[in-house]
């Protein structure tokens, strides 16, 4: 037992560090109702990526309901990072209109370490979506890389 288990400590050490030092992940969902009398649905994402002494985060929702009395939409989208030594910025804007939503946020501690992570949330024409991108590097491998969506419509 004694010989399996140093071999299972020598292969987990001679692992490369990126192996285990960056991630990168992400969930989306939406769902819509139709219904004679009116119509709902809601779609978000999110994802965050880190490496280093980086991370990054960002997400985006949207909700729309149509019945007797009108149309009410509603957009939110956000985004953070951090640097431990290093910079880190964060943007987000939802158009005039709450048609579009755009969120980044990037993280660098430079010398190829970084994350950033991007979020689109759109509402045209009864249809939601949003999409998250999610990506974090260190020296020494490729990047480790997330995509995720969700996408509905509320279409009679």
């Amino acid at each position: 037992m004694l010989p399996r288990k140093t071999l299972m400590v020598a292969a987990l050490c001679a692992l490369p560090a990126y192996a285990l030092a960056q991630s990168a992940s992400g969930a989306a969902t939406g769902g819509a109702s139709v219904s004679p009398s009116g119509s709902a649905a809601t779609v978000g994402s999110g994802g965050s990526a880190s490496s280093g002494g980086t991370s990054a985060s960002t997400l985006g929702t949207a909700g729309t309901s149509t019945g007797g009395a009108g149309t009410s939409s509603s957009m939110g989208v956000g985004g953070s990072a951090a640097a431990a030594n290093g910079k880190a910025s964060s943007q987000s804007k939802v158009n005039p209109n709450a048609t579009n939503g755009h969120a980044k946020a990037m993280a660098n501690e430079g010398g190829g370490t970084w994350s950033k992570s991007m979020t689109h949330t759109k509402d045209k024409n009864g249809t939601l979506s949003s999409r998250t991108k999610s990506m974090a590097h260190e020296p020494g491998g490729p990047p480790v890389k997330s995509t995720v969506g969700a996408g509905v419509s509320t279409s009679q």
